[in-house]
This record gives C-alpha cells, structure tokens and sequence, in this order.
C-alpha cells in the first residue's frame, strides 16, 4: 500500500491509520503519488486538511475545514478524520475504537474527564474520535477501578519487575523476548546468580533514594521454568534486600500449566507470594496444538487445582481472542470451564500480530479471515464475566491487533492486579531487573519518565552484566536532577 502525506508531518499516525484496516499490508509512506492497487493521499493547506483513497479502482475522498488558529494536535486530529472517513467508506469497516491508535484510551479517557468533565469526555470520545458507545462503557468501568487502586500510590512508592525470560516451547503467536529451554536452558544456571546479583545492587538504588515498595512482579517468559531450588532463591534474594513492610502484592506468574508441580508452588507459598497467574490461553485442545502449546486442558484444570490446594486464593488466568481456528462455541466453552473453577481473576487478550510472531510472519489473508469472530469473543467475555461479578479493572491495547481490539484484565471485587494498572497508567517509578526488563523513572510530582534497558537477551544479558549494573547508575542520576521534594 502507497501512503502520500502532503503538507504535514503526521507519518507515524496515517500509517497506524491504515493499519488498522490493511494490517498485513506493507505501507510505504512517500510525498509522491505511485501506482498500486491501494494508495491512500492525505494533504494540508492552510485551511483544509484533504484524504483520498482508491482500493483497486475505487476511489473515495473527504476534505475538512481546519479551524482557525488550530493547534499542530487538532490538525492532526483534522487529517486523522478525513482519512478515517475514506477508509471506512471503501472497507465497509467500522472499527470499535474509532481512529484511536494508542496504547491506553482509558489514560486519555481519564485525562479527559480532568480536563472538562465525566460527560464531555464521553461526547468527545463518541463524536471527535468515533469510539463505539461499547468501548466508552468499557472505559469508564476501567478508568474508575484504576483510579481506586492510582489513589493507594505515594511520591515515594515504586514497584519491581524481575524478568524470567525462558518458557517450555515458543507459541506461535509470542514475540516476548524469551528462549525455549530446548534452546537456552544451558544458560540458567548462569542466568540466575548474575540475576540475584541484578536485584542485590538494585535495592540498594531504592534504599538510597528511600523509595517505598509497593508491588512486586516476576514475569517472563515463564518463571516457573526455573526449577523449584532456583525459584527460592531468586524470590529469597528479593526478600533479603529489598523492605517488604509496605508491599501491598506479589505476584508471580506461573504461565504455563506444564511447568507448575507442587514443588514449585511451596516455594512460592513460602515466601509469601500472594497472587499467581496459570494461563492455558484457551481450553480447546486442537487449538492449544496449533499455537505450540505444550500442554493440554486437563493439565491446566490440574495445575489450578493443585494450586488452590497448596493455598493459593488469588489465581489469575489468561486467555487470548482470536486464536487461529477457534469458534465462537469454542470460546464459549472454555469460558465456561474457567468459570467453573472461580479465578479470583481472568485477563482477556485480544491476538496480536507481533512482527517476530510465527503467525505474523504468515502474511496469510485466509488466516486473517479466521480471526473475523474475535469482537464477538471479547463482547461475550465481558458480558458472561459481568454476571460471574468479574469486572474490568485495567484496559490497554497493542499495535497490530487483531480488529483492533483491546486486552482486559477482570477481576473479583479486591483482587484487582495493582502492578498491571501502575505500568499501564505508569504511575510510578517501576525498577525492572533482568534480561529484557526496562526501568521506568517516574518524576516525582511531575509526569517526566526516563528509561533504563537492560540487554534483551540471556546470553547479552550474561555477557555485558557489568554494562547493565553501570546502567543502573541511572537511578541515582535521575532522582539527584528531580529529587522527591518530600
């Protein structure tokens, strides 16, 4: 697809624009008319913004006045609009969340409703950026529980993500950094010391600039690939250096039902985790083989119930919307399964092509044609979560979703997963530790945030540790500059 921009500099939001109705397409953004069977043309004058599109011979076009004095925002939106309008006029698409692109409309939502009101936000989102009445609802549902759990936070509060990046076998719709043990698993017994070492000097940036722990996440990859002995001692070097008297949630994820036994959960049940996440992702066993999952239904019914007899009461699970060659009634059924069980909570994601993906890499249109049901499977979550009193709590989306859909984290009243809302919201200051994990340095009264990389993968991670501990200087740099003025 040919995508011609005249005028303006609005490259990055034209090109998610189009996306959203082509997204295998590759897009090649120019100032100069080409031939192809798609070629989309947006340009700005000083009192019009103009779009036309043509899809092999059809053509559409929309102009727009812009207003006087228009800030370089509301030209953009001006573009946005036209382009928007030609687009769904040829496709006959009309996508849930109008032409929003970003990752956290519930952020934009609440900022809104700061700005001029609950109402006006609403009639924004409806008219100005043509979000359905449905993704509104779901908005403000989220928007008032994250703001519940934001109210808990304090200028000194920040949270730790220590990241596991290893998993049984790679799905096929996965593109976290993460090595399958078959390929990697020579490196955890290197991994971890350097790992504990990671966090041993980490704690010591929280202590000095006297930031109060909140939350604590383990995620990956697959966590409980590690064995039972290593586990304990990664969550015991956390415990030893870091101050847990303010910790408020521990959560690990205990992904994949084919590496949780009994063993592995004591280990965590001993040291005080109290909330883990099993995810089968879907309960239809030819689908689960399709995506490369390793392990079957019953595994997961198994893995669950082991865990609740070990003691744990507050289990997550997730699942995913549009998983090639699920059906509606097949959805249905493993909602119906998970709801037997009673999670204290379930996180809903809608399939994302991923451009590392093995479904990504794919191009296949018939496949995509698959997934045309996933708005009516996150439609029918919703509603049989609601009468199950599971409600949303925390809402964002990804880039290359299928239908453009949004990923949702449910919950029983008071299980809600602070971590998820402080990183989605990027609420505070989040230290991250291990290969692939992002320190992000929240400004204190102020919205500034500044990152910190750690290498991707475990065997950079392994051979540039020094690097990454000298990274780590960072923290202290930063709050020196913005300090907490407490």
């Amino acid at each position: 697809m040919i995508l011609c921009n005249n005028g303006h500099s609005f490259n990055y939001e034209t090109e998610k624009l189009c996306r959203l109705f082509f997204p295998f397409e590759k897009i090649k953004i120019t100032n100069e008319e080409e031939c192809d069977s798609k070629i989309a043309i947006t340009s700005v004058s000083k009192n019009e913004c103009f779009a036309s599109l043509q899809i092999n011979g059809e053509k559409t076009e929309f102009s727009q006045a812009v207003p006087q004095n228009a800030s370089q925002k509301e030209v953009e939106l001006c573009v946005a609009t036209a382009l928007f309008k030609c687009l769904t006029e040829l496709t006959g698409y009309f996508p849930k969340w109008g032409l929003l692109t970003g990752v956290r409309p519930a952020k934009l939502f609440a900022k809104l409703c700061g700005d001029i009101g609950e109402t006006k936000a609403e009639e924004y989102f409806l008219n100005k950026l043509f979000v359905s009445k449905e993704k509104i609802s779901l908005c403000k549902e989220s928007h008032k529980q994250e703001e519940k759990i934001i109210s808990l936070n304090t200028d000194d509060s920040f949270s730790l993500y220590v990241s596991v990046p290893f998993c049984p076998t790679r799905c096929s719709y996965c593109s976290f950094v993460s090595h399958s043990v078959e390929k990697a698993g020579k490196l955890i017994d290197n991994y971890v010391p350097l790992l504990c070492k990671e966090i041993a000097e980490t704690a010591k940036y929280a202590k000095n600039n006297k930031l109060k722990l909140k939350t604590v996440y383990i995620g990956g990859g697959t966590p409980t690939t590690l064995s039972a002995q290593q586990l304990d001692t990664v969550i015991k070097c956390i415990k030893e250096n870091f101050d847990f008297s303010t910790v408020l949630e521990f959560t690990v994820e205990a992904g994949r039902p084919d590496t949780v036994t009994a063993e592995k959960l004591q280990a965590l049940k001993n040291h005080g985790v109290s909330r883990i996440s099993i995810n089968p992702q879907t309960l239809n066993n030819d689908v689960l083989r399709e995506i490369g999952r390793a392990h079957t239904k019953e595994q997961f019914i198994n893995a669950f119930n082991l865990a609740r007899e070990i003691g744990f009461n507050n289990i997550n699970t997730d699942l995913i919307a549009g998983l090639p060659s699920d059906t509606f009634e097949s959805f249905n059924n493993t909602l119906t399964e998970i709801l037997k069980l009673s999670p204290e909570s379930v996180t809903v994601h809608s399939l994302a092509f991923k451009r590392s993906s093995e479904i990504s890499q794919k191009n296949d249109t018939e496949l995509a044609k698959s997934f045309g049901e996933a708005d009516a499977f996150v439609s029918l979550a919703r509603t049989r979560l609601a009468e199950n009193k599971i409600l949303p709590y925390y809402m964002y989306r990804q880039s290359k979703t299928v239908g453009n859909l949004e990923n949702v984290g449910y919950s029983k009243p008071g299980f809600e997963c602070l971590y998820n809302v402080y990183i989605m919201d990027e609420t505070h200051t989040i230290l991250g530790c291990g290969a692939s994990a992002v320190t992000k340095l929240r400004q204190p009264k102020g919205n500034y945030i500044e990152r910190i990389f750690n290498y991707k993968y475990p065997y950079e991670y392994i051979s540039n540790f020094e690097e990454i501990l000298n990274r780590k200087n960072g923290i202290n740099e930063f709050y020196k500059h913005y300090g907490r003025n407490l």
